[in-house]
């Protein structure tokens, strides 16, 4: 009885640890996101034809890292993201100051760790990660979405934004009426 007891604990033990091995091994043909950093895209904003998107992370966040590997790089996503928006990743507790509309933001000591003034008003003071931002192409600030999404998640958002459904259509119809074309049910 012993044995089987140890038998079973053991078993049980190694299946729970799969649990916390990161997902399937991405299809080698799935495009990267190709990241800018702001410096990149700031010179760009108002007189460019795509919005920008930020991811703005910080480098404890798991949920963060969740979100990179399993709604960043799936399939069609990173390809959609490319083509449509100048996206860029943005660490809110960086140290360097960055200028934006003539206004210089820096970080600031808080606590442990700090933040970054400009993570800050891009998120309306809430901060929470990972957090994804939208900003037109005038540079305009649409909207902040603060939590983890799922590809299938992330895909309406996406849309929504992008082909500017925002302009003319509640976003409580357009999940409504929204049919998947990146993501596909496997």
């Amino acid at each position: 009885m012993k044995n089987w007891f140890r038998a079973i604990s053991t078993a049980a033990a190694i299946f729970s640890s799969l649990a916390f091995l990161p997902g399937p091994i991405a299809d080698s043909t799935v495009e990267d996101i190709e990241w800018m950093t702001w410096e990149e895209v700031a010179d760009q904003v108002g007189d460019s034809q795509k919005k920008t998107l930020f991811n703005i992370y910080t480098d404890w966040c798991g949920w963060c890292k969740r979100m990179d590997q399993q709604t960043f790089n799936a399939p069609g996503i990173a390809e959609y993201i490319n083509a449509n928006f100048y996206p860029v990743r943005f660490d809110a507790e960086r140290k360097a100051p960055i200028t934006y509309k003539e206004k210089t933001y820096g970080y600031v000591a808080s606590g442990k760790r700090g933040y970054h003034e400009f993570a800050a008003e891009l998120l309306r003071g809430r901060m929470s990660f990972p957090s994804v931002v939208f900003i037109d192409e005038e540079g305009n600030l649409l909207q902040s979405i603060v939590g983890y999404k799922s590809p299938e998640e992330f895909e309406r958002i996406l849309t929504y934004f992008a082909e500017d459904h925002y302009k003319n259509t509640p976003w409580s119809i357009y999940q409504k009426q929204f049919e998947p074309r990146l993501i596909r049910d496997k």
